[in-house]
């Protein structure tokens, strides 16, 4: 399981259904007794209110993260309208609605039998890409964080199978929610097709584990101790935001179309020999990755110091591994990957910084913006590109064992960017990497010599257990492990 465009995935021709969602209920946005006290998370609130305010401005911000798989044979439709339904009912926070109640964002939870899904059969397709094309605009079109319900689903049918896709609101999901998606509602499906009932009991709820975030950090102030790590990455970097180092050709300001590529940097066995130089060096194989990133970076103009984001996963507290929701927190990583050092010494170094940020990992990103940055919490955006680094091991999620018969993607879209921002996923076939960056000249130049750089630099790393050389940054090779390029 892999991130990359929708536009890049091959889905064959057919009839698209849809299942949607509908209450029962009373009208959403009405005074309703089951929706007092439940407030949106930090993460929540924010995103809420940049689609207020961008909306307001008549400047909207719009995104969407999706996942399609496959279903072999003939497709049942109810058991699979069953199963998306079970799935749904079972994850409280897509059963919600959001709206700005007493200057918060209130979060208002449908019971999960008020609700009902309605079929809609939308067109017949003969061409794969008029289908793709047809899908990344629905997403569009859907996809609303003012407006319910946050998601849609439907599946692509021909005789003998199908493509089933669902698409969230960021303010509902995450990137590990994807697997657990897919793997609640195809256990589900299998289960009610072969003649039986799904699981009843509801998972662990989002809405909990945002009600105690909010209860232990919406008191503190900027003196809270709690901030010291984020103050002192402040201090050395000289401004709350990590900036992206190399020149991505952007206006101060400005917001731009974006590029989404997609390419493989190492295949399986590569990746193994990669995974067991790291391990060599006492390191995992995101510390690796971040230490060729870091590297290339530097070998490319930008500082000897790496200072960066990188999300974290919260699901390790509590029960919340098979949640969906948002639970990604946002911390400040820096270490030395200044020249001279081998691959031994950059990966103490990440270590060394990997570990001081997971010391800290308790405080929520958006209120350490909120409190130490006022001024950029403001703004609809980040001010500038930022250094960001994600990365994911598929191989670990549960149900990986049954991805290759399901074939499961992730893909994400957003309109405008002002920056770049780089997913990395690790699964059964290599270590890929996913790009979001502004459709600039600039920008176009630097993110191809840089991914090609990178490329360079983790295979040298399986071959000899070091960086190697040359991973100076020049004209990219063009060849068929260029990456393919998507404009948004």
């Amino acid at each position: 399981m892999r991130q990359f465009p929708l536009d890049m995935r091959h889905v064959a021709p057919g009839r698209v259904v849809e299942w949607r969602l509908r209450s029962t209920a009373e009208p959403l946005g009405t005074d309703r007794a089951d929706a007092a006290g439940r407030w949106a998370s930090f993460n929540q609130d924010k995103h809420f209110t940049v689609a207020e305010e961008s909306r307001g401005a008549d400047d909207p911000v719009a995104s969407w993260l999706a996942v399609t798989f496959e279903v072999e044979g003939a497709l049942d439709e109810e058991a699979l309208a069953r199963s998306l339904l079970s799935f749904v009912q079972r994850h409280e926070v897509l059963r919600c609605a959001f709206r700005r109640l007493a200057g918060e964002v209130a979060c208002e939870p449908l019971a999960a039998d008020e609700l009902t899904l309605e079929s809609a059969e939308l067109a017949s397709f003969d061409s794969s890409d008029r289908l793709r094309e047809f899908l990344v605009e629905r997403f569009k079109r859907c996809i609303d964080t003012l407006s319910w319900p946050l998601f849609t689903m439907g599946a692509v049918l021909r005789p003998d199978s199908a493509t089933v896709y669902l698409a969230f609101d960021h303010i509902v999901c995450d990137g590990m929610s994807m697997p657990i998606v897919v793997r609640e509602v195809m256990t589900a499906y299998e289960t009610l097709r072969d003649g039986g009932e799904p699981a009843p009991e509801p998972a662990p709820s989002y809405l909990d584990f945002a009600e105690e975030q909010r209860g232990r950090y919406l008191s503190i102030d900027a003196d809270d101790a709690r901030l010291d790590y984020w103050k002192s990455f402040i201090a050395r970097n000289g401004e709350f935001f990590p900036r992206f180092p190399l020149d991505l050709g952007v206006e101060p300001g400005r917001m731009y179309p974006i590029v989404n590529e997609a390419s493989a940097l190492l295949d399986a066995a590569e990746a193994e020999v990669f995974e067991k130089a790291c391990r060599e060096a006492d390191a995992k194989p995101f510390m690796g990755l971040l230490g060729s990133v870091a590297v290339c970076l530097r070998e490319a103009g930008g500082p000897g110091v790496y200072r960066g984001f990188m999300p974290v996963s919260e699901r390790g507290r509590g029960s919340w591994n098979d949640a969906v929701g948002w639970f990604v927190n946002t911390m400040p990583i820096e270490f030395d990957a200044s020249p001279g050092q081998d691959f031994t010494q950059v990966m103490a170094a990440v270590r060394a910084g990997f570990g001081e940020m997971i010391a800290h990992i308790d405080v929520p990103f958006v209120r350490a913006w909120e409190l130490l940055a006022p001024e950029e919490f403001a703004a609809r955006s980040w001010p500038y590109p930022v250094n960001f680094f994600s990365y994911i091991d598929m191989r670990k999620c549960r149900g990986a064992e049954r991805h290759p018969e399901w074939r499961p993607a992730t893909h994400v879209w957003s309109a405008r960017a002002n920056g770049a921002c780089s997913w990395f996923q690790r699964d059964a076939e290599g270590l890929h990497m996913n790009s979001l960056y502004v459709d600039t000249p600039a920008a176009r130049r630097t993110m191809g010599d840089f991914q090609e750089a990178l490329r360079r630099t983790v295979r040298s790393v399986a071959r000899s257990g070091g960086f190697g050389r040359p991973v100076a940054l020049g004209p990219p090779r063009r060849s068929a492990e260029m990456p393919a390029r998507v404009r948004g």
